[in-house]
């Protein structure tokens, strides 16, 4: 059977881009064009050429893609001519072969924000439509406030689609920009708006998440007959973010009734890549990702209790919707103190470590685990220092070094300049390949600024390893989780460190001490200790 041509549309670089404290810089706009062009996206929408010298200054050096690059803008003002709307040239000059405009298609807001008449702003929406379409552009319509404006005034809702439809908009796009509809009524007035005669071949739909629902409103307009779908990755977005294409993607091609009836453009090997698309992302922006987010998520295939877990080595299909390689990601049985053996041994497949079942490691490892989660420790998430753990009672966790002891030094003090600076300094003295070294090491960056205590003893650390030294200076820190687990004089607190390397691999280590820098040392040691099992097994 042909499958029907469904079309993504992705607006990260743009709408993406109004999330609360996100700036991309060009060469950003750059690398993550060329990996949505990679992932097979239709239309990626760069920005809005003149709104900021960085949108300008990434048209002016876009890269050629096999997806149509597409300006955003806005209809032109009343008053004036689209010729002569100086904001609507900055967008046609920004020379893509695809514009989209945003006009209002709530009456209220055309007489309240715009202060206009209905008339004119469906003039408005005809002449800039009509204004692509003679340059040889590929025009979009974006009918803001749609939903909204349909529940109060459906007919002039539609009237606004059928001033760009008929002016030769190739799609009017839906949207429903306050986030607040429901996928029944998406469902409902999507349908209403084809029966109106507006075919669903040139409907697009854009949704927020203000409830939660921009994926389900998303596929509510798909299934009403929409074909083209927008979003951004990892849900970017103002306020609550976007319809997520890193859900909509692989449900669209994994899930039923979809994958038989459309094609995306998306191949099995881009969806494979996922995965790594999303993280990329998170690298870029420098966010922690989210870990339950679906697909791509760390834990979006964890089975923590013993029960899923046995399952899971017989059938993975018990507890998973999916197999996680075809996003790219991976099952991970975490450890806990709910651990059963099951979990133990399928955990340490995973790490290469085959125990036989039976094996009296396997009774001393769970005790081992049950003991320090009493003292505040926790495997759930931090897989190297579960790692270490268990290779401890198996016999297998090489010396590379040994720690004699370290101190650490925070000054506070007044700099060159007059201002009260703050300067931490740690000392570590190691014992490497049977020789005693000491290293001392200051947090100070190159701008000046005081990285912290932690960072110090990371230096410190990392730089007297002798031969070991050049695999730790892959390792960087990517986030520091600090827990109290215990309140009062007695508190004691957890502290979690996840870090990467060049190979893109992440792995966490956890620490605990009444202490926080000493429950942080310990966390930097694992990790560097998991760094260095790892890549000199790889080597041997």
């Amino acid at each position: 059977m042909t499958k029907e041509r469904l079309y993504l549309y992705d607006t990260t670089l743009r709408d993406g881009q109004q999330t609360q404290g996100v700036q991309f810089s060009t060469a950003e706009k750059k690398q993550i064009t060329q990996a949505l062009d990679d992932l097979g996206i239709d239309y990626i929408e760069g920005g809005w050429p003149g709104a900021n010298p960085t949108d300008s200054a990434f048209f002016d050096a876009a890269p050629k893609t096999r997806a149509t690059m597409t300006a955003f803008g806005m209809t032109k003002r009343a008053g004036r001519s689209a010729e002569n709307d100086d904001v609507l040239a900055a967008v046609m000059n920004a020379g893509t072969s695809a514009v989209c405009l945003v006009g209002k298609a709530h009456d209220y807001h055309v007489t309240a924000a715009l202060g206009i008449s209905l008339e004119e702003n469906l003039e408005n929406i005809r002449a800039s439509v009509a204004h692509i379409v003679a340059q040889g552009r590929e025009a979009l319509y974006d009918a803001e406030h749609f939903f909204d404006g349909y529940k109060d005034n459906p007919e002039y809702a539609l009237a606004a689609c059928r001033a760009a439809l008929e002016a030769g908009a190739r799609w009017v796009v839906l949207c429903d920009t306050n986030g607040g509809a429901m996928p029944s009524e998406v469902h409902r007035i999507v349908d209403a708006v084809i029966k109106a005669g507006i075919p669903g071949a040139n409907l697009g739909i854009h949704t927020h998440n203000d409830t939660e629902n921009a994926v389900a409103c998303s596929l509510a307009a798909v299934e009403a007959g929409a074909r083209q779908v927008q979003g951004t990755l990892n849900g970017l977005g103002e306020r609550c973010g976007n319809a997520n294409l890193t859900t909509l993607i692989p449900t669209l091609l994994l899930k039923e009734p979809y994958a038989s009836q459309f094609d995306i453009g998306v191949s099995d090997d881009a969806l494979a890549g996922l995965t790594k698309l999303s993280r990329m992302l998170d690298d870029i922006l420098n966010r922690v990702p989210t870990k339950q987010a679906p697909y791509v998520g760390a834990s979006a295939f964890a089975h923590k209790a013993g029960l899923h877990a046995s399952a899971i080595l017989k059938d993975p299909s018990t507890y998973e919707h999916i197999k996680p390689e075809l996003v790219g990601n991976a099952r991970i049985i975490p450890m806990s103190n709910q651990a059963g053996q099951s979990n133990l041994r399928k955990r340490l497949t995973d790490a290469g470590l085959v125990v036989d079942k039976g094996n009296p490691a396997l009774a001393r490892i769970l005790d081992r685990i049950k003991e320090r989660e009493a003292e505040g420790y926790s495997y759930d998430t931090a897989q190297a220092s579960f790692e270490l753990l268990a290779r401890q009672e198996l016999g297998q966790a090489p010396e590379f070094f040994e720690v004699k002891r370290y101190k650490v030094t925070v000054e506070r003090r007044k700099n060159k300049y007059n201002k009260m600076v703050s300067l931490s300094e740690a000392v570590v003295v190691l014992k490497v390949d049977g020789e005693k070294r000491l290293s001392v090491s200051e947090s100070m960056d190159e701008t000046g600024s005081d990285r912290g205590p932690v960072n110090a003893l990371a230096k410190a650390l990392a730089k007297d390893l002798g031969r070991y030294s050049e695999i730790i200076n892959d390792m960087r820190l990517v986030d520091f989780k600090v827990r109290i687990t215990q309140g009062g004089t007695e508190a004691v607190t957890r502290v979690i460190i996840d870090c990467e390397d060049g190979r893109g691999r992440r792995w966490s280590s956890v620490g605990v001490s009444p202490n926080i820098i000493d429950a942080s040392f310990e966390a930097l040691l694992d990790a560097m200790r998991w760094k260095l099992l790892r890549d000199t097994e790889a080597a041997a």
